[in-house]
């Protein structure tokens, strides 16, 4: 009785090195992916810091007239609600239509640079899949050619290992995506929370000023 040798257990190294060249743009996604999450998630954590008693102060200085001691304030409090509330300061005097559309503006721009590379992570999300879906494409033509090449002496290993090889590329590319889309999402999430806190500091700001008129 003939004894067949077991196949052998391909490691995560081999696989990869399977999937050809379109496994190289799927890692340049991978590490982009982790690099746009990371730099990103620092980004909106220091965004996110919150001084208690900055509002309290600012109020203070406002309510008492000093408002280059407050405009200093806010220029050395390095955070997006100290920016928005600076301009909103710089621009006292003015008419409250004014005032309310520029700290508005500032709080706009600030959202925008915190959301850099976002587009980034959807695209990839959506992308990396249809990459992958392209190399199963394209190793499943190669292992047809190949087969159709052997002539009457393939048989149905030569197709099956064509197969089992393309569809690497298949699930590198679903695992990119899903990287992708669940770091997408959760940025978003922060970047929400931090476009409540700055609308909660633009109606403050802008209560602040009406109080003086009260």
């Amino acid at each position: 009785m003939l004894l067949t040798a077991a196949p052998t257990q391909p490691t995560l190294w081999s696989l990869v090195l399977d999937g050809g060249y379109i496994m190289i743009p799927l890692a340049i996604l991978l590490l982009l992916c982790i690099y746009i999450f990371t730099e990103r998630c620092w980004a909106i954590a220091r965004a996110m810091r919150d001084d208690k008693s900055f509002m309290k102060r600012i109020r203070d200085c406002v309510m008492e007239g000093d408002i280059e001691n407050a405009d200093r304030m806010c220029r050395k409090t390095d955070t997006p609600a100290a920016r928005l509330v600076q301009k909103g300061i710089s621009r006292i005097g003015r008419p409250m239509a004014d005032v309310l559309m520029a700290v508005e503006n500032t709080g706009n721009i600030e959202v925008s640079r915190l959301g850099k590379g976002l587009t980034w992570l959807s695209t990839t999300a959506a992308g990396a899949p249809m990459l992958g879906f392209l190399g199963t494409v394209v190793g499943m033509m190669d292992a047809f050619f190949q087969m159709s090449a052997a002539g009457t002496a393939s048989d149905i290993t030569t197709l099956s290992g064509g197969i089992s090889l393309a569809l690497v590329t298949t699930v590198a590319g679903l695992i990119v995506g899903i990287v992708a889309l669940f770091a997408y999402n959760y940025l978003v999430a922060r970047l929400g929370k931090v476009m409540t806190d700055l609308e909660s500091k633009t109606m403050e700001f802008m209560d602040m000023l009406n109080e003086p008129a009260q």
